[in-house]
C-alpha cells in the first residue's frame, strides 16, 4: 500500500532503451528524458529525488546514469536544482522533511509554521499547514513549538502541508503584550502577564513600524545595553484590543485557545439533519422541563419528578433526567468530533463563550428548547424515601420540552409566587421535583460530601463590555435540586458501564495528600482544632471541623485552608472515586454540549446498550480513553486559568480609576515576600509587599499561614479582615498593588490573637525608633529565610 506522504514506486515514464548510432563513428551515445520530465519529477519529490531515483524513475542504465550525473551538476551550477541531504530540490522548494515553527492557527483553525532554517533569497517564507496526529496526545505541539515535519504533496498552486514527526522543542515561551506607539517613532509593549507587570520593554522604530497603537502582540527580548530600558522585537501581531469588550482575547490568545471553527467543521455542523423518532422511544408526552441559568443560550439537561406507585416503595420517587443527544450529530472521527477534542471543554467568559461545538450544533439541534421535538439519552431512577437509588434505566428517546425557567423563576413559584409559566406547572411538575429533592438531601447528609462554603462572584457588565458591578449570586434550592439531580444521573452513567465492562473516562478526585494533611494538622492545631491521626481520611472530618468554626472570626480562614489541601479533580480511565463527593464511581454524563468527557460517555453507553451505531468504536481502549483524558484535563485547567486571568484584567481596568482609595479586603494568601488581599466588595485580588508593612521586620511562619513583626508581634494571618489603599493597577496585566493601612493583631505564638497592634507612626520618637530597630534585625537576619 503506498502512503499518500511517500513517493509512488519507481514507474519508468517511457522506454529509454532506444539508443542513436553515429554514422562516423557508429559509436553508441546515451539517450536522456528531456530537462522538462527531469526538473518535473524533482518538483514533485520534494528533496527525495537523487541520482539513484531519477535513473530508477526513467529507466536509465549504466551510460545513462554517466550523463544523468553531468546534467544534473549543470542544473546545480546553473541555480536550476539546488543539493539536499536526500537529494536535488527545485530552488525554494521544501525538502520531504524539515525543521519548523509553529507561530499561530489559519482561519480554519489549523497550526501553520515556518522553516526554522530558510535562505531569504529564495523569498519569502512559505506558510505550512500542520497536521498533529492523534498518537501524539498529550505530547502535541502548541504555538511556539519547533517540530520535525515530513511534508505532503499538496499538488502545484496548494499551500504546503506537513505532518508532525516529532516534536523537538514544545512550546517556547512567547511573552504578549500591549502595544504602544512613542512620539520619538520607539514603541513600547505592555506585559499582560502579572509576573511581567511593571517592566515595560522598548521596540526599535524599524520594529514599532509593525504593529498598530494598541494591538496585542508576541515579543521577544533583546540582548540590550547593561543600564537602558529593556529591549524587544515583535515577533507576531496578535489583533486589536481597543476596549475591554476584548479583553477576553488576551486569554484566548496568551493560552492558545481555539477559538475559530475550521471550514470543515462548520460545513459538516450546518449539513446536519434534525434527528427523527426512527430507532428511539417516544417520551414528548412526558413534562419535562429545562432549570438554567436566565442569560442561558443552550439547554441540554431537563428533568422530571413523580411519585413512585409502586406501594413496596412508600414515599419513593420515580426521577428522570434527560440530556441532550450530541453523539446523534457529532461521530466518532468526523470534523466535528476531532475539533471537539482539540477544544476538550466550552470557555466561558464574561463577553463571550468560546463553545466547544457550533452553534448549530450547541444552540440549535442539541439545544432543548421548550415545545420542539429533541432527540435525548435519559436515565430514568428510581429512589426511595431515604433518597438511595433502588434502580435506574437508560433510553434513548425523542423528547419535548414542556418549559424553559430560570434558577429564580422556578423558585419563585414554589415559595409562593408563579407567574404565567410556572402557574401551571406548578402542582403537576414542581411541586413533585422538589418533594423528590427533599429526599435526595437526606442521602447527601448520610453520605456526607465536602460542604466548603465558597460564595461565587459574578460580574455584570455594561454594553460597552465595561464592568457594571461584581455580585453574589444567591444560592437557591433551585441550584441545589439540579446539582443532586445531576450527581445522581453521573452515577448511574458509571455504574452502567462498569457493569457492562465498557471503558469510559471517569471524573475523579484523590484525597489530600500527606503532606497536605500534615500541614493542615499542624495549622488546626493553632487554632486548637484537632484532626484525628487515626483511620481514613472522609471527607466528614473536614466538615465538622467547618461546622465548628461556622459563624466565628476563623470560618473564612479556616475554610480557605481546607480548599487549599484539597487535590484537583480530573478525568481518567482508572477509577480511584471521588473524595470531595464521597462517591466509589462517577462520570460526567450531564453536559455533552460542553465537556468532551461527557460526549465520551454517552458513546460509551450507546456502545453498551446497543442504542445505536455511533457509539464508542470498539477498538478504543482503556489505554487510549487514559491518553483522551490527560488531554481533556489539561484543556480543562487551561480553561479555569485564562476565565480567572480575564476576571482579574476586568476588575483592573474597573479599579484603575480608584488609585488612592481605601478598600476593605481579606487576606487571602500569605508568603514570604508579602501578602495576598481579596477585596470584600469585588472580589479582587492584589498583593501588598511585606517592604511596605509597617516598619518591623515580618517573619513568615508557614504554618500559621502569617506574617508576623519580629519586634512588635504584630501579625497578619490568612483570612484576616484588613484595610488596603489602593496604589497602583496594571489593567493589561490583572495585577493591582495595595498597602496595608489597617493595623495587625497581636499574636502569642502562631494563631493566638492577644489584641490589635497600634503600629507607629514615622512621625513620632518611637516610630523613629522602631524603624531603626527594625533595620538592625533585618541586618542581623539577613540570610535567614525571612524577607521585607
Amino acid at each position: 500500500m503506498i502512503m499518500p506522504d511517500q513517493p509512488a514506486s519507481p514507474t519508468p515514464i517511457r522506454n529509454i532503451s532506444v539508443v542513436h548510432k553515429n554514422k562516423q563513428t557508429e559509436a553508441l551515445e546515451p539517450a536522456l528524458p528531456s530537462r522538462d520530465d527531469i526538473l518535473a519529477f524533482i518538483a514533485r519529490s520534494h528533496g527525495r529525488a537523487g541520482k539513484r531515483e531519477i535513473a530508477r524513475q526513467f529507466g536509465l542504465g549504466g551510460a545513462e546514469k554517466i550523463a544523468l550525473k553531468h546534467l544534473l551538476d549543470e542544473f546545480a551550477a546553473d541555480g536550476v536544482v539546488q543539493r539536499g541531504r536526500k537529494g536535488f530540490n527545485a530552488p525554494g522548494a521544501l525538502p520531504s522533511s524539515l525543521v519548523a515553527d509553529i507561530t499561530g492557527r489559519d482561519r480554519d483553525g489549523e497550526f501553520v509554521a515556518t522553516p526554522a532554517d530558510w535562505n531569504e533569497d529564495n523569498g519569502k517564507p512559505p506558510r505550512i499547514v500542520v497536521i498533529v496526529p492523534k498518537r501524539l496526545g498529550g505530547a502535541a505541539p502548541g504555538v511556539g513549538s519547533r517540530v520535525l515535519l515530513r511534508m505532503a504533496d499538496g499538488g502545484s498552486g496548494h499551500q504546503p502541508t506537513g505532518r508532525v514527526i516529532k516534536v523537538l522543542e514544545k512550546l517556547r515561551q512567547r511573552i504578549l503584550g500591549v502595544f504602544r506607539r512613542l512620539p520619538n517613532g520607539e514603541g513600547q509593549i505592555v506585559p499582560i502577564e502579572k509576573r511581567n507587570a511593571g517592566r515595560e520593554m522598548l521596540v526599535r522604530p524599524d520594529d514599532a513600524a509593525k504593529a498598530e497603537d494598541g494591538e496585542l502582540v508576541a515579543i521577544e527580548p533583546l540582548r540590550g545595553p547593561r543600564h537602558g530600558p529593556p529591549m524587544a522585537r515583535i515577533v507576531e501581531r496578535v489583533g486589536k484590543v481597543g476596549s475591554e469588550k476584548a479583553i477576553s482575547l488576551i486569554a484566548i490568545h496568551a493560552h492558545d485557545i481555539p477559538y475559530v471553527f475550521r471550514k470543515d467543521t462548520l460545513e459538516e455542523a450546518e449539513a446536519a439533519k434534525p434527528a427523527t423518532l426512527s430507532g428511539r422511544e417516544d417520551w414528548r408526552r412526558l413534562p419535562l422541563i429545562t432549570i438554567d441559568p436566565a442569560d442561558a443560550k443552550d439547554h441540554d439537561d431537563a428533568v422530571h419528578a413523580e411519585p413512585d406507585p409502586n406501594p413496596a416503595n412508600p414515599g419513593g420517587h420515580i426521577l428522570t433526567v434527560a440530556i441532550a443527544d450530541v453523539a446523534a450529530y457529532v461521530r466518532p472521527d468526523s470534523a466535528l468530533d476531532r475539533e471537539a477534542l482539540i477544544r476538550g471543554n466550552s470557555v466561558y467568559f464574561p463577553d463571550r463563550v468560546v463553545p466547544m461545538l457550533p452553534e448549530r450544533i450547541s444552540n440549535d439541534l442539541c439545544s432543548l428548547r421548550a415545545d420542539e421535538n429533541r432527540p435525548a439519552l435519559a436515565v430514568r431512577m428510581i429512589i426511595a424515601a431515604d433518597g438511595r437509588k433502588l434502580s435506574h434505566s437508560f433510553h434513548r428517546v425523542m423528547m419535548r420540552s414542556a418549559a424553559k425557567l430560570s434558577y429564580q423563576q422556578a423558585q419563585r413559584a414554589i415559595n409562593g409566587d408563579p407567574d404565567e409559566v410556572t402557574g401551571p406547572l406548578l402542582a403537576p411538575v414542581l411541586e413533585p421535583l422538589w418533594a423528590a429533592y427533599a429526599c435526595l438531601k437526606k442521602e447527601r447528609g448520610e453520605r456526607g460530601p465536602l460542604d466548603l462554603d465558597l460564595p461565587e462572584r459574578k460580574i455584570l457588565l455594561k454594553p460597552n463590555g465595561m464592568v457594571d458591578r461584581v455580585v453574589v449570586p444567591e444560592r437557591l434550592d433551585a441550584h441545589r435540586l439540579i446539582e443532586e439531580f445531576m450527581i445522581l444521573a453521573n452515577v448511574a452513567a458509571a455504574e452502567t458501564l462498569e457493569a457492562k465492562k465498557t471503558p469510559l473516562v471517569y471524573r475523579v478526585h484523590d484525597e489530600p495528600s500527606m503532606e497536605k494533611v500534615i500541614a493542615l494538622r499542624e495549622f488546626l492545631h493553632t487554632l486548637d482544632i484537632p484532626l484525628s491521626k487515626q483511620g481514613a481520611l472522609r471527607p466528614s472530618q473536614f466538615n465538622t471541623i467547618l461546622e465548628r468554626v461556622a459563624g466565628t472570626d476563623n470560618a473564612h480562614l479556616v475554610n480557605d485552608v481546607v480548599l487549599r489541601s484539597q487535590s484537583q479533580a480530573e478525568y481518567s480511565a482508572d477509577n480511584i472515586g471521588h473524595f470531595g463527593l464521597n462517591l466509589r464511581r462517577y462520570a460526567h454524563f450531564t453536559s455533552p454540549i460542553r465537556r468532551y468527557s461527557d460526549l465520551i460517555v454517552h458513546r460509551a453507553l450507546i456502545r453498551a446498550l446497543h442504542l445505536g451505531e455511533d457509539g464508542l468504536p470498539p477498538e478504543m481502549t482503556p489505554a487510549m480513553l487514559n491518553e483522551i483524558a490527560g488531554r481533556i484535563s489539561a484543556c480543562e485547567r487551561r480553561a479555569m486559568t485564562a476565565e480567572r486571568e480575564t476576571i482579574d484584567r476586568l476588575i483592573a481596568h474597573f479599579l484603575a480609576d480608584h488609585v488612592g482609595e481605601i478598600f476593605q479586603g481579606r487576606v487571602s494568601g500569605v508568603i514570604k515576600s508579602g501578602l495576598f488581599v481579596k477585596l470584600t466588595e469585588t472580589g479582587a485580588d492584589g498583593f501588598v509587599p511585606a517592604a511596605t508593612i509597617g516598619h518591623d521586620y515580618y517573619r513568615f511562619e508557614e504554618e500559621a499561614h502569617q506574617l508576623i513583626g519580629a519586634a512588635t508581634g504584630e501579625a497578619f494571618q490568612l483570612g484576616d479582615t484588613v484595610s488596603v489603599k489602593l496604589v497602583e493597577a496594571a489593567p493589561f496585566a490583572g495585577a493591582l498593588r495595595f498597602e496595608i493601612v489597617s493595623d495587625g493583631t497581636r499574636r502569642r505564638g502562631p494563631g493566638r490573637k492577644l489584641g490589635v497592634v497600634k503600629r507607629p507612626r514615622i512621625t513620632d520618637r518611637k516610630g523613629n525608633a522602631a524603624k531603626r530597630k527594625a533595620k538592625a534585625l533585618k541586618g542581623k537576619r539577613a540570610g535567614k529565610g525571612g524577607r521585607r
